[in-house]
């Protein structure tokens, strides 16, 4: 692999975790973001390789979570359709009300680019939410089928685990 290459893909795969991690606490897919940072990133480093399939699972356990029962169904996509409305709201970006106790330049802060980040995400959150109920919702054994990777994958980090070595003498 040609060294631009490499350091595009690192570069890449970095920003993706980045964004991931902000993405935990912001609107977005941040456990697909970071999934993706690390599978660029574990191309070139076996932390990352450790890191990915734990991570890739633990996030399926996330969208099957997401689409198990009808209210958690209806709570997904009730939160991607806000995320619409906000961007929509950004984009459209009416003029402060009345009630706004700051100064107008801090009413929806961030214009029509904050606007367009949430409609991505929503459309994202949207893509993931058809794609887990298609997967998972009344289909055990697909579920039962990552719970057990999970399970072997967690088993086999606690074997590779450094606190679970012997030291040597």
């Amino acid at each position: 692999m040609s060294a631009i290459r490499r350091l595009f893909l690192e570069v890449l795969g970095w920003l993706f975790v980045v964004l991931g991690i902000a993405a935990l606490v912001l609107p977005g897919p941040g456990l697909l973001l970071l999934v993706i940072g690390l599978a660029l990133l574990a191309r070139e480093y076996e932390w990352a390789r450790r890191r990915l399939e734990p991570l890739r699972l633990r996030a399926m356990r996330g969208a099957a979570e997401g689409v198990e029962t009808w209210p958690r169904l209806l709570m997904s996509a009730g939160a991607a359709l806000c995320l619409v409305a906000a961007g929509v709201l950004w984009i459209v970006s009416p003029a402060a009300p009345g009630w706004w106790p700051l100064t107008d330049r801090l009413w929806l802060a961030g214009g029509w680019e904050t606007g367009a980040t949430l409609e991505i995400s929503a459309a994202i959150a949207l893509a993931l939410l058809v794609v887990s109920y298609r997967r998972f919702h009344d289909n055990p054994a697909a579920r039962a089928e990552f719970e057990s990777e999970l399970v072997e994958a967690d088993r086999h980090d606690e074997d590779d685990s450094p606190r679970r070595r012997p030291r040597a003498r």
